[in-house]
């Protein structure tokens, strides 16, 4: 059923972001305690990064970055996270939605998420979250690894995920 009036048509859209943020939000926490694992000093969190593709490809970077904040402030209060979650997951999450909004392929998505939480993301919690936040010195070549490999294995994730929602026509890319 489409809406014709153009005044309710954005209200719509919204509800129906939100609503999609919400289930991605609630798949990120449900997985959390079972998918996140401590390598040194980070708890790394594969699904966080399936999750940031997705929400970079289905409600751009904007939404895709609040999503990984809102899951690291749950996956914190819930203690299967570190304070080093934020970068992480929000640098890549933004970066996955710029780079799919301007590039328009699924890969493009991937790899600002590799690139967000794998090499940007180490640098901000080794210059400022560590540091500052944490009162630990952590050099990001010790993160960098984790982060890396953690990012890899959630985007090829997310990418599987959204060509298999695609083929089944639950998604339009």
């Amino acid at each position: 059923m489409s809406i014709e009036n153009p005044i309710i048509q954005p209200a719509f859209s919204d509800t129906r972001k939100v609503a999609y943020a919400v289930v991605l939000i609630a798949i990120g926490v449900a997985l959390a305690p079972y998918t996140s694992f401590p390598i040194g000093i980070a708890k790394v969190n594969p699904t966080q990064h399936f999750i940031n593709v997705l929400g970079a490809v289905l409600l751009g970077p904007l939404w895709a970055m609040i999503i990984a904040g809102v899951v690291g402030i749950i996956r914190n209060a819930m203690g299967v996270g570190t304070l080093l979650a934020f970068p992480g997951g929000m640098i890549g999450a933004l970066l996955a939605g710029l780079l799919f909004k301007y590039g328009k392929k699924t890969v493009w998505a991937a790899l600002g998420e590799i690139i967000g939480t794998g090499i940007i993301a180490p640098v901000v919690s080794a210059a400022f979250v560590a540091p500052v936040l944490m009162g630990k010195a952590i050099p990001w070549l010790a993160l960098m690894p984790p982060f890396m490999l953690s990012a890899i294995a959630g985007a090829v994730l997310g990418i599987l995920a959204i060509n298999m929602l695609a083929k089944a026509g639950l998604i339009d890319i």
